[in-house]
C-alpha cells in the first residue's frame, strides 16, 4: 500500500511537472526575450531607438529578415514608397513574436505617433522552433495588444505570413498558412487590418520560385516590387494618402 501511495505520487509530480513545461512551452511566444549577447542585434536595436527619439515618424515597418530586407534588396521600393511617408524599419533578421514585443517595451516606439504600423511576423517561429499556429497567433495578439496601448491612435496592418518552401505541402509552408488563418480573425476592420499577398508570389500551382525567392523565404529584387505593389493601395488608404506609381 505504502508502495502504492508512493507511485501514485510520483506519477501526480510528473503530470504536474508536465503542466508547468507545457504551460511554458505555449507562453515563449508571448514573452518578451532579447538577443542583446548578438552584437549586431544590439546595435541594431540602439540605432533604432536613437531614430525613434527623433520622432517624424509616420508609417512603422515591424518585422524580421524579410521586413530587414527592405535595407537591402528591397531599397528601391523602400525609397519609392516608404521613405517619403517617413518611415521607420525595425524588422531584425531571425526574430520571432517574442523578439519584437521586448523590442517595443524597450524604446523603439517611445515618441513617435505613426499612422500607420505595418506587420508581418512569425515564420521564424515556424522555422527555428516548430510553433503551433496557435503559439504564432497568440504572439501576434500579443504585439498588436502591445501597439494598441502604446500607440492607440494607429492603425495596424497585419500581412500573412509569406510562403516559404518550394512547395506548398511542405510543413513549414503549411504551419504558416494555418497560422495566417487564426491571425486573419484579429482584424476588426477598426483598428486592425489583415491582407493577404501570398498569391502574388506563387505560380498556379502553388509553387514558390527561386525567381522570386532565391531561398524559397527572402524575396530578392522582384519580390519585393511585387510585395511593395500589392499593398500599395491599402496602405495609401489606411494612411489616408494618395497612392504611389
Amino acid at each position: 500500500m505504502k508502495f502504492n501511495r508512493s507511485l501514485a505520487s510520483l506519477v501526480a509530480a510528473m503530470g504536474l511537472l508536465h503542466g508547468v513545461c507545457v504551460a511554458q512551452t505555449d507562453s515563449i511566444a508571448t514573452t518578451p526575450a532579447e538577443k542583446l549577447k548578438d552584437g549586431w542585434w544590439k546595435q541594431r536595436h540602439e540605432q533604432k531607438v536613437e531614430l525613434a527619439k527623433k520622432g517624424n515618424v509616420d508609417l512603422l515597418y515591424i518585422g524580421d529578415s524579410i521586413t530587414h530586407g527592405f535595407e537591402k534588396s528591397g531599397k528601391a521600393m523602400w525609397d519609392k514608397y516608404y521613405a517619403p511617408r517617413n518611415a521607420l524599419n525595425i524588422g531584425y533578421s531571425a526574430d520571432r513574436t517574442e523578439n519584437v514585443l521586448w523590442r517595443l517595451d524597450n524604446g523603439e516606439i517611445d515618441g513617435i505617433s505613426p499612422k500607420l504600423a505595418i506587420m508581418m511576423i512569425g515564420t521564424n517561429n515556424t522555422g527555428h522552433r516548430k510553433d503551433k499556429p496557435e503559439m504564432i497567433r497568440d504572439g501576434v495578439k500579443a504585439i498588436c495588444d502591445r501597439l494598441r496601448t502604446k500607440l492607440p491612435n494607429m492603425k495596424i496592418l497585419i500581412l500573412a505570413i509569406f510562403p516559404r518552401s518550394a512547395n506548398a505541402s511542405d510543413a513549414m509552408r503549411v504551419n504558416n498558412d494555418e497560422a495566417n488563418k487564426l491571425i486573419s480573425k484579429l482584424a476588426d476592420d477598426k483598428n486592425i487590418f489583415f491582407l493577404d499577398i501570398n498569391g502574388k508570389f506563387l505560380e498556379a500551382d502553388g509553387t514558390l520560385t527561386k525567381e522570386i525567392m532565391p531561398d524559397f523565404l527572402h524575396p530578392r529584387e522582384k519580390g519585393y516590387q511585387i510585395w511593395a505593389e500589392a499593398i500599395e493601395p491599402t496602405v495609401a488608404k489606411l494612411m489616408g494618402d494618395e497612392p504611389r506609381k
